[in-house]
C-alpha cells in the first residue's frame, strides 16, 4: 500500500534507534514512530514499530512491566486491525505472548504465522530462535538465527543474541568467535560485550567474565550486567567485591527502574537462597520477562535443586 514518505522516513530513524537497544534510544525510537503515525495515522509498520519498542523496553526492564507490555500489545493489536497479513505486527505479538503473557503454546504459533506471512523478516526468525532455546529447543533455536543471520547479517543484536544462543547450546568456542566478531563490528554495542562476558561464565572462565561484563557496564550501566557480575566475581573468590554490587544495584535503584529479577541474580550467588526466592517471587508478581531465561541463567545453580524453584518453571511454562 501507499506511505507517506515522510513517515516512512521517520518509521526508519525509530528502527535505527530501536537497534540501539539502550534506554535513551527506545525513547527516541517511541518518538519517531508517534510522529510517523501523525503524519500518516494507517500507517500499521509505525505501530508495530511502537510495540516493538515498549516490548523492549519491558525485556531489559528500563520500566516496570504492567506500565509498557499492554502498550506494546495493544499497538500490535492496532496494526493488525489495519493490516492483518502484516508479518512484523504478528511478530510483535508474539513476544507479547511469550514474554508476558508467558503462553508459549500461543505464541509458537504467532511466531511461526509470522514467518509464514514474509520468511524474509528476519527479527520473527531471531524471537522465534530465542524463545525456542529458552525452552530447551536448541537445535531449532540455531536454526532460526542462521535464517536471521542469512537475512540480515550487519544487525548487532542479531549477531549478539546469535553468540549467546550458541553458549546456551554448549558451543562456547562458536559462541566467542561470533561475539568477537559483534564486538568488531560495533565497539560501543555493550550488548555484544555483556554476553561474552556471559559466554565465559559458561565456560567457568571467571576472569574472562568479569573483564567482559564489568566494560559492558561502563558502557551502559545497565542494571541486568550486575548479576551476571556478582556471580564471575563470587566463582573468582572475590566474595567482597561480589557483595559490592548489592550497593551498586540500590544506588540504580535510586535514578530509575530496577527488575527484582537483578537482585535474585545477585543474592542467588551469593548463596541468599530464601532472599533470592522473595524476589523470584516479586518477579512472578510483576511479570517480569528475565523468567523466561531460568533455565539457562547459571547465577541461579543453586536453586535448581529446590522445588520451588520447579514450580517457578511451570509457572512461566518451561517445564511441565
Amino acid at each position: 500500500y501507499k506511505v507517506d514518505n515522510e513517515a516512512y522516513q521517520l518509521f526508519l530513524k525509530g528502527r535505527y534507534h530501536w537497534n540501539k537497544r539502550t534506554a535513551d534510544n527506545f525513547k527516541q525510537s517511541i518518538y519517531f514512530y508517534e510522529q510517523a503515525i501523525e503524519k500518516d495515522p494507517a500507517y500499521a509498520l509505525a505501530y508495530s514499530g511502537l510495540s516493538d519498542s515498549y516490548a523492549l523496553i519491558g525485556i531489559y526492564g528500563y520500566l516496570p512491566a504492567k506500565d509498557v507490555w499492554p502498550k506494546a500489545k495493544a499497538a500490535a493489536l492496532k496494526a493488525m486491525e489495519i493490516d492483518p497479513d502484516m508479518a512484523e505486527a504478528h511478530n510483535a505479538l508474539g513476544a507479547v505472548e511469550s514474554s508476558y503473557e508467558w503462553n508459549w503454546a500461543k505464541a509458537e504459533k504467532t511466531f511461526q504465522h509470522s514467518i509464514a506471512l514474509n520468511p524474509n523478516y528476519a527479527t520473527a526468525h531471531q524471537w522465534y530462535g530465542e524463545d525456542l532455546s529458552y525452552h530447551g529447543y536448541f537445535d531449532e533455536g540455531i536454526a532460526e538465527f542462521e535464517k536471521a543471520l542469512t537475512l540480515d547479517p550487519l544487525t548487532p543484536i542479531i549477531n549478539s543474541s546469535y553468540g549467546y544462543i550458541l553458549a546456551v547450546a554448549s558451543h562456547h568456542e562458536r559462541a566467542i568467535k561470533q561475539l568477537k566478531k559483534t564486538i568488531n563490528m560495533d565497539q560501543n554495542f555493550y550488548m555484544a560485550q555483556a554476553l561474552l562476558g556471559n559466554v565465559y561464565l559458561f565456560k567457568g572462565d571467571a576472569a574472562n567474565s568479569i573483564y567482559h561484563l564489568q566494560e559492558a557496564f561502563r558502557l551502559s550501566k545497565d542494571p541486568g550486567i550486575l548479576g551476571h557480575l556478582a556471580y564471575a566475581l563470587k566463582l573468582s573468590g572475590k566474595t567482597e567485591e561480589a557483595n559490592r554490587t548489592l550497593a551498586q544495584l540500590d544506588q540504580l535503584l535510586s535514578e530509575r527502574t530496577v527488575s527484582p529479577y537483578y537482585y535474585a541474580q545477585i543474592h542467588a550467588s551469593l548463596g541468599h537462597i530464601e532472599k533470592a526466592f522473595d524476589y523470584l517471587q516479586l518477579c512472578v508478581e510483576q511479570k517480569s520477562n528475565y523468567l523466561i531465561q531460568l533455565k539457562v541463567n547459571l547465577s541461579f545453580e543453586e536453586l535448581r535443586s529446590d522445588p520451588r524453584f520447579v514450580e517457578l518453571m511451570k509457572t512461566v511454562g518451561l517445564v511441565k
